[in-house]
């Protein structure tokens, strides 16, 4: 292995660890409604577990108000008990063939409960960034030990990482402020 690919891969290791936080603050819900809220319900349609989007059609009926239609009539008693049981706080009534999900608005205490959900996602996220740093680096110091590269390498290699440690997390600081921002605006 040598020092291109122990940074390409420490990189896309970051990146994926970036991608699952912003997968993680999609859950995270705010004061209007968004499909993504229910992206992670699964269905169980004909006893395979199944997500919502592909048992259903999700849009918006307006800002607090999720409608779901599913593909076939007998479905609808399931898919709403689905997202009951997601545990994700909504509930929803059946209105004909449509599924209508009210998001409730959020309290103060709420959505500063959100905030540190989010907190806690990021420094899930900066963990994550740091081990793959040690990795890296711990991949460098073999080579130097097998003498595949020169010290001087392993310190310029070294650099790069942290340089691309650092970018992440700067990102991952960002990512945060803008979902933050997201959640406590009324």
């Amino acid at each position: 292995m040598s020092i291109a690919d122990i940074k390409k891969n420490a990189q896309d290791k970051m990146t994926k660890s970036l991608e699952t936080l912003k997968n993680d603050l999609a859950k995270v819900r705010t004061g209007r409604a968004h499909t993504g809220i229910l992206d992670h319900v699964t269905v169980d349609y004909y006893g395979n577990p199944t997500p919502i989007n592909q048992v259903a059609n999700l849009t918006l009926i307006d800002a607090r108000t999720i409608g779901v239609t599913p593909f076939e009539k007998k479905m609808g008693a399931t898919i709403e008990k689905a997202i009951r049981d997601a545990d994700l706080g909504l509930n929803p009534s059946a209105q004909g063939d449509t599924i209508r999900v009210p998001t409730p608005p959020l309290t103060e205490e709420r959505r500063k409960e959100m905030v540190k959900l989010c907190k806690s996602e990021a420094e899930d996220a900066k963990i994550a960034v740091r081990n793959i740093r040690r990795d890296a680096n711990e991949q460098l110091k073999k080579l130097v030990k097998d003498k595949a590269i020169s010290e001087d390498e392993e310190r310029r290699a070294q650099d790069d990482v942290q340089k691309l440690t650092d970018k992440a997390i700067a990102d991952i600081d960002k990512i945060v402020a803008e979902k933050e921002k997201e959640v406590l605006t009324v």
